[in-house]
């Protein structure tokens, strides 16, 4: 979460010489609070489906939740307080955001609340039901609303361009859940939850990750070909000779321990990019 509104506060200043310290740090706050929020009810909503619970019994699966409920090393209580202390802090940084910088961002706080909270609780639950639409609210919880809701905060514009920049940072992070669900979708397949590994299989779900991650690549070279980015932020593509590498090694089935480590390449693959995009656009907006 810190790279979008890093991005999208660092584009405002590149192309309209705005930025505003103190705004950017409380939007910061409030994603932070929002991202901290949606991966405790994550865990808090898969511990009560019994989906984290199936992933500790499971020899084949690699468990990502925090094991504080499934280990039973802290209470469903406490744990659903701080979880709901995070979302307090969340929507006190979007309404005061609001406030000083327009009401439109009341959109942006509420869409990224509904996203983070139904996407593993009832009724919608759609992070288990398949069919794509987990990755398109990742695609837009960290990728679309941060960037632009960032950039609004600082310009209290939205142009094109800013949603245009969202999209690789939205890709690569959808990768990132994507491939996070090889780890344990056998455990999922068991306790219910459909997501696209479970209904494809690992070679379907392979195919669909590896053609992600270079349409994430693709989607650089594009927005530098169209001048949204710097030509100079092609230096990003040097981060798919690892990932890359990474796809190399796996086969038509895999042990969860392999798929731990494409989980690591794409993460690393993010970043850099991210780090790239960046510092390509302060340099932009420096000279």
């Amino acid at each position: 979460m810190i790279l979008p509104i890093t991005m999208g506060s660092v584009a405002a200043y590149a192309w309209d010489g705005t930025f505003h310290l103190f705004f950017f740090l409380l939007t910061l706050i409030g994603a932070l609070a929002a991202h901290l929020f949606s991966n405790m009810i994550n865990d808090l909503w898969d511990f009560r489906n019994g989906v984290d619970t199936q992933a500790e019994k499971s020899e084949e699966s690699i468990s990502t939740n925090s094991r504080l409920l499934a280990n039973g090393k802290v209470g469903e209580g406490p744990f659903a307080f701080v979880t709901w202390a995070l979302f307090v802090i969340a929507f006190v940084s979007g309404l005061l955001l609001a406030i000083l910088r327009g009401w439109e961002l009341l959109l942006f706080a509420i869409a990224g609340g509904l996203i983070a909270y139904f996407y593993v609780a009832p009724p919608l639950k759609f992070g288990y039901r398949g069919k794509g639409y987990s990755e398109i609210a990742i695609f837009l919880a960290f990728g679309v609303l941060p960037i632009t809701g960032s950039y609004f905060v600082m310009t209290r514009s939205l142009p094109m361009e800013a949603f245009l920049l969202s999209i690789p940072i939205g890709l690569f992070t959808t990768l990132i859940l994507f491939n996070h669900h090889f780890l344990h979708w056998r455990a999922d397949q068991e306790a219910g939850k459909k997501t696209l590994v479970v209904l494809w299989g690992e070679k379907g779900g392979l195919i669909f990750s590896k053609s992600l991650a270079a349409l994430a690549f693709l989607s650089i070279l594009c927005l530098s070909v169209i001048h949204v980015l710097p030509w100079y932020a092609i230096v990003a593509l040097v981060a798919a000779i690892p990932l890359a590498s990474a796809y190399r090694k796996l086969g038509s089935t895999n042990k969860s321990s392999v798929y731990g480590q494409l989980m690591g390449a794409s993460l690393k693959a993010t970043t850099r990019t991210g780090i790239v995009i960046v510092v390509s656009l302060l340099i932009y907006g420096i000279i």
